[in-house]
């Protein structure tokens, strides 16, 4: 039963093979419904075992079905915009600090 997710579900232009949501949610999809193996199944759709593997842990985790403890996918997002702000304000922050030790100095020798 060799079922093959369609090529449009791959995202060209870079090295490392990105795949859209909906690659994802199909091919997890047909390995749960196929009765193929995990390795059968990312074999005939040409991903590997292992990002297929991450793809159906991910999908149990959303359904709320993972381990204790486990992110799911709105989390991990969440996380990762929240790291980001948390990066910029901390830039901001040393900027500041810089802008404020460099005007007390200037302001130190106009006396």
């Amino acid at each position: 039963m060799g079922c093959k997710v369609p090529e449009e579900g791959l995202m060209a232009g870079k090295k490392r093979r990105t795949f859209t949501k909906q690659f994802k949610a199909d091919a997890v999809r047909l390995e749960k419904e196929s009765g193929e193996s995990l390795a059968a199944v990312a074999r005939n759709i040409g991903v590997g075992e292992q990002s297929l593997r991450n793809w159906v842990r991910q999908a149990e985790i959303d359904a709320g079905r993972g381990p204790a403890g486990a992110y799911t996918t709105s989390e991990r997002a969440e996380i990762k915009e929240l790291r980001r702000k948390l990066r910029d304000v901390e830039r901001e922050r040393d900027f500041l600090k810089k802008a404020a030790a460099f005007f007390a100095k200037e302001t130190e020798n106009t006396k």
